[in-house]
């Protein structure tokens, strides 16, 4: 079973951390000012856990 990286569209606020630490998963939709996933079979683990973390809406997780 292979899980897939998601955002919590409606609680991203758009800063932009995600994209600024894993650029190659995520970007800043800014038509939308939020947050979106552009490889959502995922990248390099370790950028998608760390832009998880400095999330501060907390709003990035892994769907299984």
């Amino acid at each position: 079973m292979s899980r897939r990286v998601t955002i919590e569209i409606d609680e991203c606020i758009g800063c932009g951390s995600c994209h600024d630490i894993c650029p190659e998963v995520f970007d800043l939709n800014e038509e939308i000012e939020k947050a979106e996933i552009i490889k959502p079979e995922g990248g390099p683990e370790e950028c998608i856990e760390e832009a998880m973390v400095e999330c501060p809406m907390q709003c990035i997780y892994w769907e299984m």
